[in-house]
């Protein structure tokens, strides 16, 4: 693949940011309805793209610059904290399956640090599933830690 560069979303790469957005399905509890969460993850990443120019909001893509193919995205909001903090949320974190491993990853986590420091944010946090070992490692791996664990009970 080659360089990857972390610039800003623009309007243009929503079809592509749209194709990998299914992704973020992987990982949910086994008993969640598998349709739901894929029309629910899109749903959120298009909410993400509508909102990405406001105030307070961030969304990031990486490009390959050797074909110019978009190989990832990240979206983040400032989030308050209960604590009375001002966090950075990431809400979506996505790789390509042919870019996983390659720093992708790495380097849109570390464009929204930087961009959580510069706005003078406290933390920057973020939500997977619980099954998802993969990206638990992950986050593990650049030095975030478990802070709450949410439970459930499936009704079904």
């Amino acid at each position: 693949m080659g360089s990857v560069t972390i610039r800003p979303y623009v309007a243009r790469d929503r079809a592509a940011v749209l194709d990998l957005a299914p992704r973020l399905a992987e990982g949910v509890a086994a008993w969640r309805d598998p349709e739901a969460v894929a029309a629910q993850v899109v749903d959120w990443v298009r909410t993400s793209l509508d909102e990405h120019d406001t105030d307070g909001h961030l969304m990031l893509v990486a490009m390959a610059e050797s074909d110019d193919e978009l190989v990832g995205f990240a979206s983040a909001v400032r989030r308050h904290h209960w604590s009375g903090s001002q966090d950075a949320y990431i809400g979506e974190l996505v790789v390509g399956s042919g870019s996983e491993g390659l720093g992708v990853g790495r380097r849109l986590v570390e464009a929204v640090t930087q961009w959580a420091h510069d706005e003078g944010l406290s933390a920057v946090t973020l939500e997977t599933g619980a099954a998802n070992a993969r990206a638990r490692g992950f986050y593990a791996a650049l030095g975030f830690a478990e802070e709450d664990v949410r439970l459930a009970l499936p009704l079904t």
